[in-house]
């Protein structure tokens, strides 16, 4: 085996193979950019190596640079993970000639399916059912419009290099095209270095389902069964399971085997994935194939028990598969919920900045059945930079059910704490908790259907109305205690934002807490963990156990229960009847103003001075994170200053344009 191996990826991905290295047995040599010096990656490492400045195309992206770091630390192989050069047939042959080994497919099976219209074309020839569309490449904006109309909209645009979400747009008429397919070679050149587009029919409410494949260089190939990754935001995938609810078992081997007979077509010789779309009729068209470990592959793993990165690692120094296709089972459900940087109160923005706190659920087997996996890559007081992916954790929940793995990942989430950072935990819990997604009905569109407005949080349901209630009032007790300043209050009203809750208190014979509360009927709640200063109350509601998010603020507390957030206030009645009272305030006018959404900087800037911008006219050009943001004019103006220009680094609610 392997005794040393070289990974050219940072963060999660990173930690995650070193991880299993560890546990091989086998040395692990992390290469670096200036951004990533203090990452948890380089302090895991047995040895580290600075490859360059953090633009990824300055570092991670230079082969050279990689092999260099090779040779200069006697590694024997290089496992790319997934994004950089994962994909890269060029990289992958350097190595071969170089005798280093690459853990990943042969070049030839990345050039046959890495490279989306080659393997559209590939996978035709070999008989599999592929989506409608035109593979070939197409030079100009008029040419995409004329395609589009031929295959008929709605149409997907997609960079022939893409991946994780970028360079993909949908058109719905010839504008969209116009303006998409520009868009798209501009995004896809920037991320990828290749500005190549193809076009393909958007299957309507379709789901997005792939299947994990693995082989060997002895021409054995298995598969590992589904994942549904139907919940995407801008076609990047936020929640995954596994399997997928939508299958039966027919339609599951008919995949299954497809995947598998394409794999072997061209040689394929380590972990991959094949890509369906799916009709909500269990029909399915072969999307695209990729040539490497996917992100979403700890949910593979849990319902399997294979470890898909030592299996690459295996593959790559030439063993044979240890199993064969019936040796293989589902055990159990898993699902995956990406922990991203981003503000879902602000559109999901990307958020820049540090993580100021941290707090990661326990891992392993929880007491209610469900098993915790939480792959991260940093740690309370690590940067989030806008030079990377703003992924944080992809936290993983294991039940025997799916309903119990749901369950499970809800709590899970409960008790992941973030600050510093704008983060997706509230919204990944509301749809843990939202009917539509527990019944297993979803598709590509679901979070575009249930959340038509973007994401502004949900009201308190009955519980949860309890759990801010119980949660304040305890609070409120504790900390007077310990301020010496105990009122022996027993009757209180507590106002959730605005909304006032008439609560008398007592304690039982365990000391627990009773609240009677207006209307009838009390709660009670036991094995209180918090102290002030605490940034998560847990504690059991009526024997029920709970996590909630909590800030002390000047005259009371902000609690966040999943997706559901609010001011809660105690007070004395004739005070929360003045609170009542008091003016709502007034959101200052900024309709003249264009601000940038998020931390990033600024591409272009194609308006001027004295200029007339009409509504719907792009007025600024922002990028972070590898994602351009187009802003446009919400109304129609003439410009009275411009703040920016392209180049200049921009933080959110910065002022880029103003109209007069």
């Amino acid at each position: 085996m392997f005794k040393k191996i070289l990974i050219a990826n940072r963060g999660e991905i990173a930690v995650r193979i070193i991880k299993t290295c560890r546990r091989m047995g086998i040395q692990t040599v992390q290469v670096y950019s200036e951004a990533d010096a203090g990452s948890l990656a380089v302090e895991m490492a047995d040895e580290s190596v600075l490859i360059g400045p953090a633009p990824a195309a300055q570092s991670y992206l230079l082969a050279d640079k990689i092999v260099e770091a090779v040779k200069q630390t006697g590694a024997e192989a290089v496992h790319p993970g997934f994004g950089f050069l994962s994909e890269n047939a060029a990289f992958a042959r350097r190595l071969r000639d170089e005798g280093i080994a690459f853990i990943g497919p042969n070049p030839e099976a990345i050039d046959a399916m890495g490279d989306k219209i080659t393997s559209k074309k590939f996978a035709q020839d070999a008989g599999v059912s592929t989506v409608p569309g035109h593979m070939g490449l197409i030079e100009s904006t008029e040419e995409a419009v004329k395609i589009a109309r031929e295959i008929g909209y709605p149409v997907m645009i997609k960079a022939s290099a893409g991946g994780g979400g970028k360079g993909i747009r949908v058109a719905h008429g010839d504008d969209d095209m116009a303006e998409g397919f520009a868009a798209v070679k501009a995004e896809a050149l920037n991320a990828f270095g290749d500005d190549r587009v193809f076009l393909e029919k958007f299957i309507i409410d379709p789901r997005h389902i792939e299947i994990q494949v693995l082989g060997d260089k002895h021409g054995n190939v298995v598969h590992l069964f589904e994942r549904e990754c139907s919940i995407q935001r801008r076609n990047q995938k936020v929640i995954e399971e596994a399997p997928s609810p939508l299958l039966d078992e027919a339609t599951r081997m008919a995949m299954g085997a497809q995947a598998v007979a394409l794999a072997k077509a061209v040689n394929y010789d380590s972990a991959g994935t094949v890509e369906f779309v799916a009709g909500q009729d269990r029909s399915f068209f072969f999307l695209e194939m990729n040539t490497r470990l996917q992100v979403e592959h700890p949910v593979t793993e849990l319902i399997t028990g294979v470890d898909l990165v030592e299996q690459m690692i295996r593959s790559a120094w030439g063993e044979k598969l240890a199993f064969e296709q019936s040796d293989l089972a589902i055990n159990g459900w898993a699902i995956e919920s990406r922990i991203y940087a981003e503000d879902p109160y602000r559109g999901f923005l990307p958020s820049i900045g540090r993580l100021v706190r941290y707090e990661q659920p326990e891992e392993g087997e929880h007491e209610d059945g469900y098993v915790v996996r939480n792959d991260s890559g940093v740690r309370e007081g690590d940067e989030i930079s806008m030079f990377y992916d703003p992924m944080i954790a992809k936290l993983c929940a294991w039940a025997p059910t799916r309903d119990e793995a749901l369950t499970g990942m809800a709590r899970a989430l409960e008790d992941t704490h973030l600050a510093g950072v704008g983060h997706n935990v509230p919204f990944l819990a509301a749809v843990m908790d939202q009917p539509r997604f527990r019944s297993g009905n979803i598709s590509t569109s679901y979070i575009k259907d249930e959340f038509p407005d973007g994401f502004h949080g949900l009201k308190p349901d009955a519980r949860q109305t309890h759990i801010l209630i119980a949660a304040a009032v305890a609070m409120n007790e504790i900390q007077a205690e310990q301020d010496g300043d105990p009122s022996d209050r027993t009757d209180w009203v507590v106002l959730i934002d605005k909304e006032p809750h008439g609560v008398t208190l007592s304690y039982d014979a365990d000391e627990a807490l009773l609240l009677g509360l207006t209307g009838g009927g009390h709660v009670r709640l036991s094995d209180i963990e918090w102290r002030p200063g605490l940034a998560q109350f847990q504690a059991d509601l009526d024997g029920e156990s709970f996590t909630a998010e909590v800030k002390r603020v000047a005259d009371g507390f902000v609690i966040r229960h999943r997706a559901a957030r609010a001011r809660v206030r105690v007070l004395r009645p004739r005070l929360a009847d003045l609170y009542a009272r008091l003016p709502e305030k007034v959101a200052a006018d900024t309709s003249k103003l264009v601000l940038s959404p998020m931390p990033g900087l600024v591409v272009a800037i194609p308006v001027t001075l004295g200029q007339e911008v009409k509504t719907g006219e792009t007025v600024a050009i922002i990028e972070a994170m590898k994602m351009q943001n187009i802003l446009k004019a919400e109304r129609d103006g003439v410009v009275k200053s411009v703040s920016a220009k392209a180049g200049d680094p921009v933080a959110a609610d910065d002022v880029l344009v103003e109209f007069g």
